[in-house]
C-alpha cells in the first residue's frame, strides 16, 4: 500500500531544490510527481524528502534530492531522447529521467538491485524504462548509443569506451574521482571535434565496480 507523504514536507522538499539552483520547470514537476518515498528502505519512509542521501540494499544508496535534480537539469533532457543510466539502485533516478525522455536503458551490477528496481518500475507504470543485470563499463554493443548518459556511482576516470556510446551533440555527466572521499561531477559533451569537459560540483557517491556482482 502506498504511503501518502506530508504536503508540507513536499513543500519544503520542492523549496529546497529552488533554493540550491534548481530552476527547470519540468525538473521540478517530476520530482514532485515521483514517488520517492516508494524508492527508499521502508524504514526510511519518513526521511525520504530530505535532502539527504540514504542506504538501500547491497550497500548501496539512493541519492539525496538535490543531486537527483541537479544532475537531470545538467542533462538538458528532450522528449525524444534514449537515455543511458550506469547504477540503477533503487530505480529513483530512472524513475525521474524516463519522465522527460522517450527511453532509459538502466544497467545495475546486483542482481537483488536490478531485479527489485524492474519490480517497483513496473508496478508504479514506468514501461519506458529497461533494467539490465550487467557490467556499466562494458554496456553491451547491441544497446546502440544514446542521446544522454548519466553514471550515479563514482568512476576514478570515464572509460574512453563510454563516451564513445555517446551520439553527435550528446551529453555525459558522472561523478569523477577517488573511491574513497569527494568526486567532482564532470559534464561531457560531444562535439564535432571531440569531447568538451567541464567541472561542475563536488559530491560523494559509492564507487563504480566492474563486472556483475558475484552476490546480492
Amino acid at each position: 500500500m502506498a504511503v501518502k507523504s506530508d504536503p508540507t514536507e513536499k513543500m519544503m522538499f520542492q523549496l529546497t531544490l529552488r533554493r540550491r539552483g534548481v530552476s527547470d520547470q519540468a525538473v521540478l514537476r517530476t520530482m514532485e510527481e515521483v514517488p520517492r518515498e516508494l524508492f527508499v528502505d521502508p524504514r526510511d519512509r519518513s526521511e525520504a524528502y530530505r535532502d539527504s542521501a540514504l542506504a538501500i540494499a547491497c550497500g548501496q544508496t539512493i541519492s539525496q534530492p538535490f543531486v537527483v535534480a541537479y544532475m537531470t537539469e545538467q542533462l538538458q533532457l528532450q522528449k525524444d531522447h534514449r537515455v543511458l543510466e550506469i547504477g540503477t539502485g533503487s530505480g529513483y533516478q530512472a524513475a525521474v529521467l524516463s519522465r522527460l525522455c522517450k527511453q532509459v536503458l538502466t544497467i545495475e551490477r546486483y542482481r537483488t538491485l536490478a531485479d527489485g528496481a524492474r519490480k517497483r518500475l513496473e508496478n508504479l507504470g514506468y514501461y519506458n524504462i529497461e533494467v539490465l543485470l550487467g557490467d556499466g563499463f562494458d554496456v553491451p554493443a547491441g544497446a546502440g548509443d544514446f542521446d544522454r548518459i548519466m553514471v550515479t556511482a563514482a568512476m576514478e576516470q570515464i572509460p574512453e569506451k563510454l563516451m564513445e556510446r555517446l551520439e553527435p551533440g550528446g551529453v555525459l555527466i558522472a561523478p569523477v574521482g577517488p573511491h574513497q572521499g569527494t568526486q567532482t561531477l564532470v559534464r561531457v559533451v560531444r562535439t564535432e571535434n571531440g569531447f568538451d569537459r567541464k567541472e561542475l560540483v563536488d559530491v560523494r557517491f559509492v564507487p563504480a565496480l566492474p563486472g556483475i556482482a558475484r552476490e546480492l
